[in-house]
């Protein structure tokens, strides 16, 4: 009997796509020669810009893969991720529409009702409205199965009581998707979950912001106390919630941005070691760069799988779990190849960049899921466990 095994078919780019980045990069200069942003470590989680998404949006750039039928533009996941991919590598304000643009989107469009779809779906593609994850809670963190948020059945929808964490930009998003337990805890975990779509406005929500080190504000934790969502918007089936959250889960763990969170910083590098490294630093540059390049040949190898309709949730856990590494090696590198004085005050680039990623960095591995999780999640793919 053969061993099991995670299996990530190569994939490659088309013409049509390079072409796109062309378009891509041309903007993104017109937008820094313009002043409109200043490129940042970690800036798909921190750089919310609502007119900065608005201005993708009307280049055809945000809801690519949606149907034409719902305001999108029936375009390719490798489309996208040559978008994507642009954006990170400049390091481009794209908080704002990231969550409804990566998943919220298509998982309305897999699971959503019809009226969910025309509702939700044009104004996600013309950035009018934003999205959040009420996914983690406190206490449970990448366990989903253990979440105690609580969907209790009342006359017309239902009534939710309970904490979320770690839910990025809650406090300036419109909507959220928000994991439940809508039936008791029984001997399977997985069963009796369900997923609801909540305005963030309702009356018995409450806020309260997690700032991360530097000082900033993007993470939240959300309170609900006896919330009520009507019927309209239940997500899919109730307590089909495990298996809708698993498969949203391969958009969000398998993007660029899980190893290109600190791609600035190693740009950066690259300059200023300039074209005649030492050959210490050149075998360092040397190693990051196969490292990213194999990262990025994986993540393509999902974007395809997701293309053909297939769910790669154990791939894109891989993925994850190098990815956030991979980020974290990035600033370990260049904190010994360069004399560096990392601060968020500093006039050099360099250490600018470099304070950015270290004091961001105890995130990497905790958003879309720790790396011990994700490495449970592959091992019982692969039956070690």
């Amino acid at each position: 009997m053969s061993s099991p095994r995670i299996t990530l078919e190569p994939a490659s780019l088309p013409p049509a796509c390079e072409a796109l980045r062309t378009q891509v990069r041309a903007f993104l200069s017109e937008e820094q020669a313009a002043g409109r942003f200043t490129p940042c470590c970690d800036n798909w989680l921190g750089g919310f810009d609502p007119d900065f998404s608005r201005r993708l949006a009307a280049r055809g750039w945000l809801g690519m893969t949606l149907p034409r039928e719902y305001g999108g533009h029936g375009r390719t996941a490798l489309e996208r991720y040559v978008v994507t991919e642009e954006l990170l590598a400049a390091g481009a304000p794209v908080a704002a529409h990231w969550v409804g643009d990566r998943q919220t989107g298509p998982s309305l469009l897999r699971y959503g009702t019809e009226e969910q779809k025309q509702f939700f779906l044009p104004k996600l593609v013309s950035g009018e409205v934003f999205f959040a994850i009420g996914m983690s809670e406190p206490g449970s963190g990448s366990d989903l199965a253990s979440v105690r948020t609580r969907a209790q059945r009342v006359d017309g929808g239902w009534e939710i009581t309970g904490t979320k964490l770690w839910t990025s930009n809650a406090h300036r998003a419109d909507w959220f998707f928000v994991l439940c337990r809508s039936a008791p805890l029984g001997e399977d975990r997985h069963a009796g979950l369900s997923q609801f779509i909540i305005d963030l406005k309702t009356p018995g929500i409450s806020i309260r912001p997690v700032p991360i080190l530097t000082g900033a504000h993007h993470f939240n934790e959300v309170v609900m106390d006896r919330v009520f969502v009507p019927d309209t918007r239940v997500l899919g089936e109730i307590g089909y919630g495990w298996q809708q959250v698993t498969s949203e889960l391969a958009y969000e763990r398998s993007g660029p941005e899980r190893f290109m969170s600190t791609f600035p910083l190693l740009q950066e590098l690259l300059r200023v070691v300039g074209d005649t490294p030492d050959e210490r630093t050149a075998i360092a540059i040397g190693e990051l760069t196969a490292e990213l390049w194999a990262l990025r040949r994986m993540s393509l190898s999902v974007a395809a799988a997701l293309q053909r309709g297939e769910a790669p949730d154990v791939a894109a856990a891989l993925v994850k779990d190098l990815g956030t590494r991979f980020e974290s090696e990035v600033f370990e590198r260049v904190r010994l190849l360069i004399d560096c004085a990392p601060s968020l005050t500093a006039r050099r680039r360099i250490d600018l960049l470099l304070a950015q990623a270290v004091l961001h960095s105890p995130g990497f591995t905790l958003r879309g899921g720790t790396n011990e999780i994700l490495r449970g999640v592959v091992a019982r793919a692969l039956g070690l466990r």
